[in-house]
């Protein structure tokens, strides 16, 4: 599995991770480490201006570990667009 940030001007950050393993709140959070870091080195400035995600609502996205994660570091969330097609 991979987990991939990117942005308008290509890829921030690329995170494989090891056959069998799951994405957990704390693996997510492990990865939103290294997304920040990945930023400060790529995307000088990005940090004080602001990240924006764009997130599902797979667990590890709405866990209240990431939700904390996210506040701390005051990085926002576009909710994931939605299309409701019926039964």
């Amino acid at each position: 599995m991979a987990i991939v940030f990117w942005d308008s001007r290509g890829m921030i950050l690329l995170d494989i991770l090891p056959k069998g393993e799951n994405v957990n709140a704390d693996r997510y959070c492990e990865t939103l480490d290294r997304l920040r870091h990945a930023v400060r080195r790529k995307r000088p400035g990005l940090l004080r201006s602001g990240v924006v995600l764009q997130h599902d609502n797979a667990t590890p996205h709405t866990a209240k570990r990431t939700k904390e994660w996210l506040e701390r570091y005051r990085w926002d969330i576009v909710p994931h667009p939605f299309i409701y097609l019926g039964p």
